[in-house]
């Protein structure tokens, strides 16, 4: 699904770098005494004990419980952890390689800035342990271009971590370790996350390891425009306790120490926090893990529509009676939306009786999806309001799940391909061809400067139409390995590199 996305504005400052911030506690110690009235539910007030103060609170049962962060702190330290990423420096010297924009620098600048481009480039972020397997969840701008990625336990033993899958249009990433007598973190509902809600964030901010901060929620489903891939999803939670650069990727947990979102970014003018931090959602991660463990990549179900949130001034301008929800723009020609009946001008209102009061939040369930899920959605179209079924689609136009090669040398290649589209092939008049869609830490980013778009012709002058072809000619191949191809825009390169002999 696309949606319309407005200018920069002053925010353009948003610094990535995540988690959540400084103890809203501190002053809990020097509050004076209150009233102690029966606490009412959703209310905290302090009363009056002994020796010092305690901040009471209510739980969404209504039961009331001291506000205390120790022991949430204690459930979650050991399931948060330090990633280093290590970039060589043949990946950005001046070697013929051409260094791609990249929208995340435009807002929070060069997590590597400072370093010598003539020695290796360290990053550092966070990431959260999920299961005693080792899958460790983080954001992909903590891991992307890395050659080596180090993972670093709350106990300090450090692990060599293989990436799993990257999901760009979310920022999150999957991680594995071998280890054992892991400390893992569940993943619960964000739906049933609450504006005002307590909660802690976990992560590695400014090189402080293992720090725990505390805030509430300030807002849900917010985007702030910071993620410039074509079908990027942006519907975060939004906190008011403080982010800094290396808490990206850090856990966003509730009192009972459950993750209910992972730390992305911060809306800041100097670069370090001084307002908001935003997390995506854990539904949304949930979901992202899901597919990368199942099928070996994202697989996103699209309506194939631009929308627009609906506001009073909205309405005016079009000249329809103000209803709170989501404005058709436009619909794709044959999209899961036009096959459905839905036209532009009509406002969606629910999908799957869940409301869409906002683009983003609509894009959140949506991405919720997969290639062939039906949604019904509750459309107002001239005032009244209909039903529509829509079977979504992949970004191919179909509605089915496009799987990943699961090949062990893939994975020491580092890479991931895909068949040359046919109107690409006929463009550079080839015959066939495998185009790589996405590098990994692995032997290509390591040993050459190839970069992502490059088109495999040849393997060891061996001609390539399939990735099935790739698999065959490399599975157990020894020694040097040669691969011929071209760019996109018809310039072509040789690159070789070694396979363990």
């Amino acid at each position: 699904m696309e949606t319309n996305k407005t200018g920069k504005g002053a925010w353009k400052m948003y610094f990535i770098s995540a988690s959540i911030a400084l103890g809203v506690s501190l002053g809990v110690l020097g509050l004076n005494k209150m009233n102690q009235d029966e606490t009412k539910k959703d209310n905290v007030q302090v009363v009056d004990v002994p020796t010092k103060n305690i901040l009471y609170t209510a739980d969404s049962d209504g039961n009331i419980k001291p506000l205390d962060f120790t022991e949430t702190s204690e459930k979650v330290l050991d399931a948060v952890v330090h990633i280093k990423s290590i970039q060589s420096s043949s990946q950005y010297g001046n070697q013929g390689a051409r260094e791609l924009p990249d929208p995340f620098k435009e807002f929070f600048g060069d997590m590597f800035r400072g370093q010598s481009p003539a020695q290796p480039r360290v990053g550092t972020g966070s990431g959260v342990i999920i299961n005693d397997n080792g899958y460790i969840v983080t954001n992909n701008h903590v891991i992307d271009n890395a050659d080596e990625v180090e993972v670093t336990l709350y106990n300090n033993e450090s692990y060599k971590a293989k990436v799993i899958g990257t999901d760009p249009t979310t920022d999150l990433a999957l991680l594995q370790i071998e280890a054992e007598n892991l400390k893992t973190m569940a993943l619960v509902n964000s739906d049933d996350v609450e504006v005002g809600e307590w909660v802690l964030a976990v992560g590695n901010p400014l090189g402080l390891n293992s720090t725990v901060t505390a805030g509430i929620v300030s807002a849900k489903a917010r985007s702030i425009n910071i993620n410039h891939e074509k079908f990027a999803v942006e519907s975060f939670i939004q906190t008011d306790a403080a982010i800094n650069p290396g808490n990206s990727g850090g856990a966003l947990v509730n009192l009972d120490g459950n993750l209910v979102g992972i730390n992305t970014a911060i809306a800041s003018r100097t670069g370090t926090y001084t307002g908001y931090g935003f997390a995506v959602p854990s539904n949304i991660v949930t979901k992202v893990v899901e597919d990368l463990l199942k099928y070996g990549n994202v697989q996103r179900g699209m309506l194939g529509v631009s929308i627009r949130t609906m506001d009073g001034n909205f309405a005016k301008e079009k000249d329809v009676d103000f209803t709170k929800g989501v404005w058709v723009e436009q619909v794709g020609e044959k999209s899961a939306a036009d096959k459905a009946g839905l036209q532009s001008g009509d406002i969606i209102l629910e999908v799957n009786g869940i409301e869409t009061d906002s683009s983003p939040r609509l894009q959140e369930l949506i991405a919720g999806k997969r290639p062939g899920d039906e949604v019904t959605l509750l459309v107002n179209r001239n005032g009244k309001e209909k039903e529509f079924k829509a079977v979504l689609e992949n970004a191919n136009g179909g509605t089915g799940i496009v799987k990943k090669e699961e090949k062990e040398v893939l994975n020491l290649l580092g890479a991931e391909f895909e068949a040359l589209d046919k109107d690409l092939a006929e463009k550079l008049n080839l015959d066939g061809g495998v185009q790589v869609s996405k590098l990994y830490p692995g032997k290509i980013r390591k040993e050459t400067q190839m970069r992502e778009g490059f088109i495999i012709t040849h393997i060891d002058g061996k001609h390539v139409k399939s990735v099935e072809d790739v698999t065959k000619i490399l599975d157990n191949k020894k020694g040097g390995v040669m691969l011929e191809g071209v760019y996109p825009d018809g310039s072509k390169y040789y690159y070789a590199f070694g396979l363990e002999s």
